[in-house]
């Protein structure tokens, strides 16, 4: 066993040092304990949002949209088949998206509803393959209704339930000698979908492209080309490349552009999160040095000792380094074991519950990373061990003879 490490151990175990100073020795392994794992659970739960918001958007929307400004996409069919054909598209759907007003049982609520084909859309998005009550089928009535698809939250909240008739109200209407008439339409409810997302749950309907086409008297076109990638990371890329495909006047959007402003505002979080909840272990620093601070005047007369006996500066010094690394490291390792097994618990049972009218999910989601574990533990490393650093070579600059002249 090294020489300096055994004498950092017998001065951090000794019985017989002063009670303040074994106290503040505690608080400061608590200190440094209570930053780690706040600092832990804290960045788990930002990564925890920034995760489930990401895979939850990407289970419903598409990860590219191509658009035609000021006009509408013609011969659909076609061009999606030639897109298709770009290296790493899963499948390029027609959708048709229009504001319409749903009413039932006198209540009424503006929503977004998409037109889709339900064999193609059914690949690539996840609301519905979420159905939770009745069945995904677009197939009219006996009566010729057509079947419309609703969300869980809307349906709870107004008691709407598979086979019941609702009407939507497209502002696109028909001119008339009277005027603009909005188009009406009355849609059976064949099944409810359960995204996990509050505002698509809310706000959203399904129908199919015919429909939707008639609901809001157009002909056989739609207004956006939606694209499901293998890899979502690349939407950017490849959506240049489908904007030169597709020819003048179209333009792609990707799911990062449509939620900049979301994730952006998760990325600031995190950062702040980190720089001001790592003032906690800064302060956990500080008590190290008050702590080896106290050390070398309790123990000042043993270092002489030491020191006479031929023990070198650097060693001495050492003593102490290993002394401020052995707090930190202990208060870091307790910090992580509390920070994790509480992420890990709470993100498993769902222990902090949410509003998702407000948070968009129904419970705090909790996703600890190993790679935040890494930085944490160096960067509370790296603030106890500075924090040695004066004391240690305050401990090696004692004059032994000053020290044991009156001794």
């Amino acid at each position: 066993m090294q020489f300096e490490w055994f004498v950092a151990r017998r001065y951090l175990r000794s019985p017989y040092r002063p009670a303040v100073l074994r106290l503040v020795t505690l608080f400061s392994i608590l200190g440094v304990a209570a930053g780690v794992a706040t600092l832990v659970i804290a960045l788990a739960m930002n990564t925890g949002f920034r995760e489930t918001l990401q895979d939850r958007l990407l289970g419903v929307q598409a990860h590219i949209s191509l658009l035609r400004p000021g006009s509408e996409i013609y011969d659909y069919q076609k061009l999606a088949a030639k897109l298709a054909t770009i290296p790493g598209v899963r499948s390029v759907t027609p959708a048709v998206y229009q504001t319409v007003l749903l009413s039932f049982g006198g209540d009424a609520l503006g929503m977004v509803a998409k037109g889709i084909e339900p064999k193609q859309e059914l690949r690539g998005d996840e609301a519905l393959q979420r159905i939770v009550a009745g069945k995904l089928d677009f197939s009219p009535d006996a009566d010729g209704i057509d079947a419309l698809l609703l969300g869980k939250q809307l349906a709870d909240d107004w008691k709407i339930e598979p086979g019941d008739y609702v009407t939507l109200m497209s502002p696109q209407g028909r001119l008339t000698p009277f005027g603009l008439i909005p188009l009406t339409r009355r849609f059976r409810v064949t099944g409810i979908f359960d995204s996990g997302f509050y505002d698509y749950d809310r706000n959203w309907c399904f129908m199919t492209l015919h429909a939707a086409q008639s609901l809001a008297g157009t002909s056989d076109i739609v207004n956006v080309l939606e694209f499901r990638l293998y890899n979502p990371e690349r939407a950017g890329e490849i959506a240049r490349k489908a904007e030169q495909m597709a020819g003048p006047g179209y333009l792609a959007t990707t799911w990062m552009e449509e939620n900049s402003a979301l994730f952006r505002a998760l990325r600031l979080e995190k950062l702040v999160t980190a720089i001001f909840i790592g003032l906690i272990t800064f302060v956990a620093g500080l008590n190290i040095l008050v702590v080896l601070s106290m050390t070398v005047t309790d123990k000042a007369r043993d270092i002489a000792v030491l020191m006479s006996m031929g023990t070198r500066r650097e060693q001495i010094r050492t003593i102490f380094l290993w002394q401020g690394i052995a707090i930190g490291f202990t208060g870091t390792l307790i910090g992580l074991c509390i920070g994790y097994a509480f992420a890990l618990i709470a993100g498993t049972y769902h222990l902090i519950p949410l509003d998702p009218q407000i948070y968009a999910v129904s419970y705090v989601p909790f996703h600890p990373s190993v790679l935040d574990g890494v930085w944490i533990t160096l960067a509370a490393m790296a603030i106890s061990i500075g924090a040695t650093i004066l004391p240690a070579r305050a401990a090696a600059r004692l004059l032994p003879v000053e020290i044991l002249r009156y001794e």
